[in-house]
C-alpha cells in the first residue's frame, strides 16, 4: 500500500465518491437495507473502483479505518451508554431533568440545555460531551413531553459541535493554529465570540424549527423508563457532580497540556503525564462509571448482580450505533486512502481567491468529499500555510483564516462522516431525517461560523 499510487484524476475520483453515496442513499433509503451492511459493501465496491491495490483493501483500507474508528468511539459510546444507564435507572435523570424545568421554566429548558452544553464542551470533546449529557437532554424532554427530540437534543448537540470546531484546545483548530502560525489565544478569543450566535443560530432555533417539521419521540437509548420514581433517587446535585467528574478530568488534561506547551510544566515529569493520563476521555470516563457504579448503585442499596444485569443490558441498544459509527467511519476512510483529498487539494490549490475565501472553499469541499473534519482541516492548513505565513497578515487577520478554514470543516456532515451516524443513530433518526435534519444543521453552522469570522476579519 505504501508503494500504491493512484493514477486517476480528480474528476473520475469525484464520480466514483459520489456514485458511493448516492448508492449508499439508495441502499439505506429505498431499498431498507440496514446501513452497517451497506456501508461494508460500499466501502469495498469504493476501494475496488478506486484502484486500491486488491491484497491491501482488507488488512490496511477496510479493518484499519473501521479499527481506528471504533478505537476512538467504541470506548465512549459503551462507557458513556454505562454512565447514561446508571442516570436514568437510579431517577437521577428526572431528578435533573424537574430541577432543571424548575429553575429555568419549560419555556428555556432547551435553551439552558444548550448553554450548559456550550460551557462542558469547551475541554470535552463532542462525541464524549454528547454521551455524558444525553440522559439529561432525554429526561428533559420527556418531562415537558411530546414529540419534542429534536429541539432538545439539536441544542445540545449543535453546542457541542460549535465548540469542537472553533475552540482550542480541541485537535483540529489546534492543529490549524500551528500549521498557520495564528496566535493560540487570539483564536480562542474569537472562537469564543463567534460560539454563542453560531450556536443560537445553527443549533437553538434550528431546534425549534425542525422539531415543528418533524416531531420525534425520546428513544429508550439507555433502556426502557418507568414512570413511577425510584424509592431513593440521588439528589440533583448529586447527579451533577457525577456529571461534572468527567468535564474536571478531562479539563485537567487539557490545562496541563497547555501549560505543557508554554513551557510551565514539564510533560516528561511522571506526576504530569499520571494526571494527563487520567485526564484522556475513555480513562475520564471509566472512573467516572466506577465513581457512579458506587454513588448511584452501591450507595443506594443495589447489589452487585443488579449492577451486572444493568450494566449487561445497556450494550444491545448501543451495539448497533458502535457498528455503524465505525464502519461510516471506514467508507470516509476508503476515500480518503484512495487519494481523493490530495487530488483535490492540488486541484483548489489555484483558485486565485482571497486567502481567507480560500480556506474556506478548500475545507468545504475537502469536508464533503471525505467526510473527516480533522482531515479537512489539516490538509486546508498544510496547503495553506505557506501562503499565510509569509503573506504578512497581522494578529488578527491570521486568526481569522484560521477559523474560517474551521468554519469550512463542519459543512454539511453526511454519510461519509461518523458522526453523523452517531447522532442519527443516538437519537433514533432514519437516515433521510438525518440529512434533513443534521446535515442541513452542519452547513448552517459552517455558514454562520464564516460569515461572523468574515466580520472579524473586515473590522479588525
Amino acid at each position: 500500500m505504501e508503494e500504491w499510487t493512484q493514477t486517476l484524476g480528480t474528476g473520475p475520483l469525484l464520480a466514483i465518491a459520489a456514485a458511493a453515496v448516492a448508492l449508499i442513499l439508495f441502499l439505506v433509503i429505498r431499498i431498507r437495507l440496514h446501513p452497517f451492511l451497506v456501508l461494508v459493501v460500499v466501502s469495498l465496491l469504493t476501494a475496488v473502483a478506486t484502484g486500491i491495490p486488491a491484497g491491501s483493501i482488507v488488512d490496511e483500507v477496510l479493518v484499519e479505518y473501521f479499527g481506528s474508528t471504533l478505537g476512538s468511539v467504541a470506548l465512549l459510546i459503551g462507557l458513556g451508554a454505562i454512565l447514561g444507564r446508571l442516570i436514568e435507572s437510579s431517577g437521577g435523570a428526572k431528578v435533573v431533568a424537574a430541577r432543571m424545568v424548575e429553575v429555568f421554566g419549560e419555556k428555556r429548558a432547551a435553551f439552558a440545555l444548550g448553554i450548559t452544553s456550550l460551557i462542558l464542551g469547551f475541554p470535552i470533546f463532542f462525541d464524549a460531551g454528547l454521551i455524558v449529557v444525553l440522559p439529561i437532554i432525554f429526561a428533559v424532554a420527556r418531562r415537558i413531553g411530546g414529540k419534542n427530540l429534536l429541539l432538545y437534543g439539536f441544542s445540545g448537540a449543535a453546542a457541542f459541535s460549535v465548540m469542537h470546531v472553533f475552540l482550542p484546545p480541541h485537535p483540529g483548530p489546534v492543529a490549524a493554529t500551528e500549521f498557520f502560525g495564528a496566535n493560540l489565544g487570539v483564536v480562542m478569543l474569537i472562537g469564543l465570540v463567534i460560539a454563542f450566535p453560531t450556536w443560537y443560530l445553527s443549533g437553538y432555533l434550528w431546534g425549534r424549527f425542525v422539531n415543528g417539521r418533524y416531531p420525534m419521540i425520546v428513544p429508550d437509548l439507555f433502556g426502557a423508563t418507568d414512570d413511577d420514581q425510584p424509592e431513593n433517587p440521588p439528589s440533583a446535585g448529586t447527579v451533577i457532580a457525577v456529571l461534572v467528574l468527567p468535564i474536571l478530568l478531562i479539563f485537567l488534561n487539557t490545562g496541563l497540556d497547555a501549560l505543557a506547551s508554554v513551557g510551565v510544566v514539564d510533560a516528561t515529569e511522571t506526576w504530569v503525564q499520571a494526571l494527563m493520563l487520567i485526564g484522556t476521555s475513555p480513562i475520564a470516563l471509566l472512573i467516572t462509571v466506577l465513581v457512579a457504579l458506587l454513588v448511584l448503585g452501591r450507595f443506594r442499596g443495589a447489589n452487585g448482580s443488579a449492577l451486572e444485569k444493568l450494566v449487561e443490558g445497556t450494550f444491545g441498544p448501543v451495539s448497533s450505533v458502535i457498528l455503524i459509527t465505525g464502519a461510516g467511519g471506514m467508507f470516509g476512510g476508503v476515500l480518503r486512502a484512495s487519494g481523493i483529498g490530495d487530488a483535490l487539494s492540488s486541484t483548489l490549490a489555484d483558485l486565485g481567491l482571497p486567502l481567507i475565501f480560500a480556506a474556506y472553499v478548500i475545507a468545504v469541499v475537502l469536508r464533503v468529499a471525505q467526510g473527516s473534519a480533522t482531515v479537512a482541516l489539516v490538509t486546508t492548513a498544510g496547503l495553506l500555510a505557506p501562503a499565510v505565513t509569509t503573506g504578512g497578515f497581522g494578529v488578527v487577520d491570521t486568526a481569522a483564516i484560521t477559523l474560517a478554514a474551521a468554519a469550512g470543516s463542519v459543512f454539511a456532515s453526511h454519510v461519509n462522516d461518523s458522526g453523523f451516524w452517531l447522532v442519527g443513530r443516538l437519537m433514533g433518526m432514519d437516515v433521510k431525517t438525518t440529512l434533513k435534519t443534521w446535515t442541513v444543521q452542519q452547513a448552517i453552522e459552517s455558514v454562520v461560523g464564516f460569515a461572523l469570522v468574515l466580520v472579524v476579519y473586515a473590522i479588525f
